[in-house]
């Protein structure tokens, strides 16, 4: 990216970045392949989303629905806790259980990348 100054010595101005036809139709292709983040996309080529959304509508990519969510569940906070579920092993953890009554107990040093993959993995099946 190139900046400027003006006659005045005032602070440096960004120039606008002239992308061709073939550029904008590989950013927006890149945009639309599996898992891809628009966001992240977008950052990569250092370049607004809010134009690169622009640039799908114009090569006529349709606005994708959002994909099916996992639906909210109701979650219970315990302020107490029985004496006998307290030992060392349970402090500090959490349970998720899922909507087939499936559960998922993490402790408090669990990964948040780690816990977050496993997350999008359940929702994929």
């Amino acid at each position: 990216m190139s900046f400027s100054n003006d006659a005045e010595g005032k602070a440096p101005r960004r120039r606008r970045r002239a992308w061709t036809t073939d550029e904008k139709r590989r950013i927006v292709d890149e945009s639309l392949e599996d898992e891809a983040s628009l966001a992240e996309v977008a950052r990569r080529h250092d370049l607004n989303a809010n134009q690169l959304f622009t640039w799908r509508r114009q090569f006529g990519v349709e606005p994708v629905a959002p994909r099916d969510l996992a639906p909210i569940l109701p979650v219970t906070i315990a302020s107490e806790i029985a004496a006998d579920d307290l030992d060392a092993g349970s402090r500090g953890q959490m349970e998720i259980v899922l909507a087939d009554g499936e559960r998922i107990i993490v402790w408090s040093d669990v990964e948040t990348a780690a816990l977050t993959r496993v997350l999008k993995a359940l929702a994929r099946r």
